[in-house]
C-alpha cells in the first residue's frame, strides 16, 4: 500500500503564493512511486495549480465541495466541476463539522458525490476532548465512520481513505494536545475493526488510514510507524516548504 502525505494548507496563500510555494515543491521533490505526495490549496487556486502541477509528483485536493452537480446553489462548487482539477477531496474536516454545522448525513454526500465523480474523498473522523475524557472516543469513531460511509455502494468503499483527526491534537485548537503513538494506534484498531464488522476483512486491510493532528518533522517518523497507519494529513508544518519536504523524506525512509 502506498504511503499518503497530504498538505491541508486550509485558508492560507494566494494564488499567486500558491503558485510560487508548488513550483518550489515540485524542484524540491523527485518521483515517489510508493508515496502520493498531495497538496490541498483553497478552492480558488485548484485550477489554475491544476495546469501547472507534475501530477507524476504532486497531487491536488479540494478542501471541500457540495454533493449536488449542478443548481441553484450559489457560492458552492461542486464535486462534478473538480473533476480533471483535483484528485482527492478532503471531507468531514473537524473545522468542517464544528465551524460550519457539517453532520454525518452531509458528509456522506460529499464523500458518495466525490467517487461518483472520481475524485478519491478523504473522510476525516476524531473526537473531541471531552467526548475522549467521557470514554465516547469508540462511539463518535463508528458514528462519524460507519455515518460518512452510509451512501457509498458496499464495492466503492475501498475507493475512500479515512484520516483520523482527534480534534484535542489540532494546533489550531485552544486545548490542542500531542497524541501519543499508543492513543493513535488505539483508535487506528477501532477504525479498523468497524470496517472489519461492516464490509469484511478484506475491505478493512485495504482502505488507507492517515493520522492528521499537530505533525510536524520531529513527530513524523514515530508517527509513520504507528501499524495501521498509511500516511499524515498535515495542517501547519505543509506551509512551510522545509518542514514538509521534511517529512515527505521522512516517510520515504520509513518505507525503506
Amino acid at each position: 500500500m502506498k504511503t499518503y502525505i497530504v498538505g491541508n494548507w486550509k485558508l492560507n496563500f494566494t494564488v499567486g503564493e500558491a503558485s510560487i510555494y508548488l513550483h518550489k515543491l515540485l524542484k524540491a521533490l523527485p518521483n515517489y512511486r510508493d508515496i502520493d505526495v498531495v497538496v490541498a490549496p483553497s478552492t480558488i487556486a485548484l485550477q489554475p495549480l491544476s495546469l501547472q502541477v507534475d501530477r507524476h509528483k504532486i497531487k491536488l485536493a479540494a478542501q471541500n465541495a457540495f454533493y449536488r452537480d449542478y443548481g441553484a446553489f450559489t457560492g458552492e462548487t461542486a464535486f462534478s466541476q473538480l473533476r480533471g482539477v483535483a484528485d482527492y477531496s478532503i471531507i468531514g474536516h473537524s473545522e468542517r463539522r464544528y465551524i460550519f454545522g457539517e453532520d454525518d448525513k452531509m458528509i456522506a454526500k460529499k464523500v458518495a458525490a466525490a467517487i461518483r465523480n472520481r475524485i478519491t474523498p478523504i473522510l476525516c473522523i476524531g473526537e473531541t476532548e471531552s467526548e475522549r475524557a467521557f470514554g465516547e472516543t469508540a462511539d463518535v469513531i463508528r458514528d462519524q465512520l460507519i455515518g460518512g460511509l452510509s451512501e457509498v455502494a458496499d464495492d466503492n468503499v475501498d475507493k475512500v481513505i479515512v484520516a483520523y483527526e482527534p480534534v484535542w491534537a489540532i494546533s489550531s485548537s485552544k486545548v490542542a494536545k500531542m497524541a501519543t503513538p499508543d492513543e493513535i494506534a488505539e483508535v487506528v484498531k477501532l477504525i479498523r475493526a468497524n470496517l472489519k464488522e461492516v464490509y469484511g476483512e478484506k475491505t478493512a486491510k485495504e482502505i488507507p488510514v492517515l493520522f492528521g493532528g499537530s505533525v510536524s518533522p520531529a513527530n513524523a517518523g514515530a508517527y509513520l510507524m504507528v501499524p495501521g497507519v498509511n500516511g499524515l494529513l498535515i495542517g501547519g508544518s505543509s506551509l512551510i516548504l522545509s518542514e514538509f519536504v521534511d517529512i515527505i523524506e521522512t516517510a520515504k525512509r520509513t518505507r525503506s
